[in-house]
């Protein structure tokens, strides 16, 4: 039986442990005992392992088949390098802000699948946008906006972190680029916001975030690309006003004689509000917009998502919907659905023809149902 071992066991980690373990042999490997002892007893191995550390990855994946990366961002990039120098194929949903082509050589040189930003965003929006550029003669625009909220709003942020926090400010801080009349342009992250209408949910407010990521290389012809996050309304000037305050600085400031970095001092006091109790419930809304030429005709495809909280089996939408994605590509490898060595951004895989359908068709049977128009 195939040996799966995902490194990293928070909440969307943990799930996409106990959902492997369904058709493989999974273990599943983090640095901290009681994010594993929430694993035992429901489905996957647990194995204690720092895999912050390169020699700590190498430890952990020594006997993997292949390798599911769910570590923070900040640590994704090391982490990737490290699991391609062992020899392992991965499919990694980390999100580092390093180019992911940088490991291209690597992978080609050990003659591995490598798939990077394989969840809901970046993700399925990059799929979709593979898929459909796979069947039409040529793409003129593409928008994705995607967000993952609490069902409970509560005052003053009406937000909480379905994956790692630190990765969320990394969104408010990291520059925004996009696409526009075929040029890159630049923004910082929260700027344009726009007030959005979403049926059964009401009105969301969107701004700019750095979501196009590869598509931007991979699809240089398109002239009009974008990505926007959604929030409760009000949330966008919060995270500006801590922003332009200086609260998200990394530099150390000496505050009583004793030097502190403001971003350290802002998720101390910021984690914990945003962090998801057991039994929160939230929602992930995603709505992609690809419009482009077949035979002559202008086409446009539009696909819904929104997704709830799983009472039955208590795992947050964020989670399903991100590691899940993770999961059906994994399936995928695992039947020889796809197989292109090097590093493959999940519009690499969009291309492969069948593939968007079998994830799609995965996610589906997880709940997890995409509505198009």
């Amino acid at each position: 039986m195939l040996h799966v071992v995902v490194l990293g066991a928070g909440r969307v980690g943990g799930a996409m442990a106990k959902d492997l373990s369904q058709d493989f042999r999974v273990t599943v490997a983090d640095r901290a005992p009681s994010a594993l002892a929430r694993l035992r007893g429901t489905g996957p191995d647990t194995r204690l392992a720092d895999v912050s550390r390169t020699e700590g990855v190498a430890e952990a994946v020594a006997d993997a088949d292949l390798v599911v990366g769910a570590v923070p961002g900040f640590m994704g990039f090391a982490m990737a390098r490290a699991v391609l120098e062992a020899g392992k194929p991965l499919v990694d949903i980390s999100f580092f802000d390093e180019d992911c082509f940088e490991l291209d050589a690597l992978a080609k040189r050990q003659n591995l699948t490598a798939i990077v930003d394989c969840g809901v965003a970046p993700g399925c929006g990059n799929l979709i946008l593979g898929d459909l550029s796979r069947q039409w003669d040529r793409i003129t625009s593409f928008e994705c906006l995607v967000g993952g909220l609490p069902v409970v709003r509560t005052w003053p942020y009406e937000y909480k972190a379905g994956f790692s926090p630190i990765d969320v400010i990394e969104e408010y801080t990291r520059p925004a680029r996009y696409v526009k009349d075929g040029r890159v342009v630049t923004l910082p992250a929260l700027s344009e916001p726009e007030l959005l209408d979403f049926e059964g949910l009401g009105t969301l407010e969107s701004f700019n975030t750095d979501g196009l990521r590869s598509i931007i290389k991979t699809f240089p012809k398109v002239p009009s690309m974008k990505e926007k996050t959604l929030r409760y309304p009000g949330h966008i000037e919060k995270m500006r006003m801590l922003r332009e305050s200086g609260f998200f600085g990394k530099d150390k400031i000496l505050v009583g004689g004793v030097e502190v970095s403001p971003l350290d001092l802002t998720t101390a006091l910021l984690f914990p509000l945003w962090f998801m109790e057991e039994g929160d419930e939230d929602f992930t809304v995603m709505r992609v917009v690809v419009e482009g030429e077949k035979n002559g005709q202008r086409m446009r495809k539009e696909l819904n998502l929104l997704d709830r909280y799983d009472r039955t089996t208590r795992t947050t939408s964020m989670a399903r919907t991100t590691g899940y994605t993770c999961t059906a590509a994994v399936r995928l490898l695992a039947k020889g659905g796809y197989s292109r060595k090097g590093i493959s951004p999940p519009e690499f895989l969009g291309q492969e023809p069948g593939a968007w359908d079998f994830i799609r068709e995965d996610l589906a049977r997880h709940g997890v149902v995409f509505t198009e128009s």
